[in-house]
């Protein structure tokens, strides 16, 4: 049984690099983030909006958290989550944080998101804001310290199946 959790920020490459590396390990891939945009879908808000709702209501969080928790718990998993690498941190075989620049993870998200530049750099920046806000009030996590992961990869140097072969060795 394996489990690895991949945070990160918005646009750092999580989702793309998760989902090759399930593949490649043969295990399910579930996504914290995923579940978070099929929530806000439901509820007819944005993720920001959502986020903001979080803000005030700490169950949306710990349902999303407990799922992720109950799926770390049962292995052969990779899971997603901008901050999963704290929460799921026990039940991780490996915990790996993904990050860029700004100005890269801005290019990404307004074009995965069909977003202006201008539009995805406020959006990853009141999301980031309001995700660590909430994440230190729930759980007193410090996400500014990245102690907390074995491997910090900078996307921006490495295409995402270099990324999965430098993960798979980190696994070894």
């Amino acid at each position: 049984m394996v489990v690895v959790i991949i945070s990160g920020p918005p646009g750092s490459g999580k989702s793309t690099v998760a989902k090759k590396l399930a593949e490649e390990l043969g295990v399910e891939y579930v996504s914290a983030g995923q579940m978070f945009r099929e929530l806000a879908k439901r509820l007819g808000v944005s993720v920001v909006e959502l986020n903001e709702m979080a803000m005030k209501d700490p169950s949306i969080d710990i349902m999303i958290d407990r799922m992720i928790l109950e799926r770390s718990e049962r292995g052969d998993v990779v899971v997603e989550a901008h901050l999963g690498g704290w929460v799921a941190r026990p039940y991780a075989d490996l915990n790996v944080y993904l990050t860029a620049p700004l100005n890269v993870r801005v290019r990404r998200v307004a074009r995965r998101d069909g977003k202006t530049p201008e539009e995805a750099v406020e959006d990853i920046l009141k999301r980031e804001e309001l995700q660590w806000l909430r994440f230190k009030a729930l759980y007193g996590f410090d996400t500014s310290s990245l102690e907390v992961f074995d491997l910090v990869i900078d996307t921006t140097k490495y295409a995402p199946e270099e990324i999965v072969k430098i993960i798979l060795l980190g696994l070894r």
